[in-house]
């Protein structure tokens, strides 16, 4: 903690969240390997010689073990599989210390842009609920005090465990942009919105996580009903060759049941400046259907020069150049500072989670399709609307007063 509230370090940086990079498959043991299996028939896969491990519900995807020289689509009713791989965040960024005195939410420049501040006149994600599949949550941060501990999780290694914190900086930053609920310094877009973290990096070794637990925590999201989930985990590059078809129809299937159990799906576009409908990249989550991609503007309501952008690909664009959020005090890369500007995707990402809850708020029987046509009714695409922002950039205001 900082000795004085009122005088605080911000962080500059670019966010970690700048992009995914595999780095091979994640194995159970020597001779067991971990499979991701698209599958109409788990017992045959049993009787084959696998062990099913997790179900993701509603999907006809199952986690399984089985020998590494054992190929799962030959087993009667696989329909695909790939060996499971784990991603790590790409091109780190060194973080930079600033300071800044006085009321914090003057220094929020992306909330006044998007009305956001305006906009809580009519709604606050009140009664709603946010998940963040990220590196956790410090939930002992004073700004996030909306943190739901019961129900938050780390999945890693294919296990479920309880919620332990953030053991990096990067999730405490999402959170709090998508819903920090202003008692000392920074408000989010649903700053009455409860979060729940949802971990998929380990607490010790290198920070990488497994497509596999990805799954678990979007599985466990739409289990606990919850209205949004936001993954600023970018966009990596092509998954092993051997990997991709499965991988493809494996992650089409998990996103499509997590959105027809009603919790909407948003993830970031990924931050390397590519045009993601013709340089011939793989968008991890977000040019899925029944997905909302978002890109990153800045201050100037341009589009930021590290953003991912492409026609049919991005939803809408949303703040996420410098965006001052929480930031976990124990970190080490700004130890006992509360608070950091960081830019990326990342940012954008949960500006629209948190603007989801909004929606949801106001309309608690939208589906999750229903949701992401209201956000995007409600942007403003000022001119530069297509393959940069999609339907424009958020307008938190319109959006709510569209509802009402």
């Amino acid at each position: 903690m900082v000795d004085n509230i009122n005088r605080r370090t911000i962080l500059s940086g670019v966010s970690m969240g700048i992009g995914l990079v595999t780095i091979g498959t994640a194995s159970a043991d020597e001779t067991q390997a971990q499979y991701v299996v698209a599958s109409g028939n788990p017992g045959q896969l049993e009787r084959s010689g696998f062990t099913v491990v997790h179900e993701i519900t509603g999907a006809n995807v199952y986690l399984v073990r089985g020998p590494e020289d054992e190929d799962p689509t030959t087993v009667n009713g696989v329909e695909a599989a790939f060996e499971d791989f784990a991603y790590g965040f790409d091109r780190p960024a060194e973080p930079t210390a600033a300071e800044t005195e006085g009321d914090l939410a003057d220094e929020q420049w992306d909330k006044h842009l998007i009305n956001a501040f305006d906009a809580h006149e009519y709604a606050t994600g009140e009664g709603t609920r946010i998940g963040i599949i990220d590196t956790g949550v410090a939930d002992t941060h004073p700004d996030l005090g909306n943190v739901d501990t019961d129900a938050s999780r780390a999945f890693v290694g294919w296990e479920e465990g309880d919620h332990t914190g953030d053991v990096q900086y990067h999730g405490t930053h999402v959170a709090g942009i998508a819903g920090a609920t202003g008692e000392t310094g920074v408000t989010g877009v649903a700053p009455d919105a409860e979060i729940v973290s949802l971990r998929t990096f380990p607490s010790e070794g290198p920070l990488l996580a497994s497509v596999g637990d990805t799954f678990l925590a979007l599985d466990h999201a739409a289990e606990q009903g919850l209205d949004v989930v936001n993954m600023s985990i970018g966009s990596p590059p092509q998954p092993p060759r051997e990997n991709q078809e499965g991988y493809r129809i494996a992650r089409q299937r998990v996103v499509r049941s997590v959105a027809q159990r009603g919790t909407a799906v948003v993830a970031s576009a990924g931050n390397d400046s590519q045009n993601l409908q013709q340089g011939g990249w793989i968008s991890l989550w977000g040019t899925l259907p029944r997905a909302s991609s978002i890109s990153a503007t800045t201050a100037d309501d341009e589009l930021a020069e590290f953003s991912n952008y492409g026609a049919n690909e991005i939803s809408v664009g949303a703040p996420g150049a410098d965006i001052l959020s929480t930031f976990d005090p124990d970190n080490e890369a700004l130890p006992g500072e509360l608070y950091a500007s960081i830019s990326g995707t990342s940012m954008s990402a949960p500006q629209v989670a948190g603007l989801s809850a909004l929606v949801r708020e106001l309309e608690p029987d939208a589906n999750a399709n229903q949701v992401e046509n209201a956000i995007e009714r409600g942007a403003t695409d000022n001119g530069r609307g297509g393959p940069e922002t999609g339907a424009g950039r958020i307008d938190a205001l319109e959006t709510v007063r569209l509802l009402r």
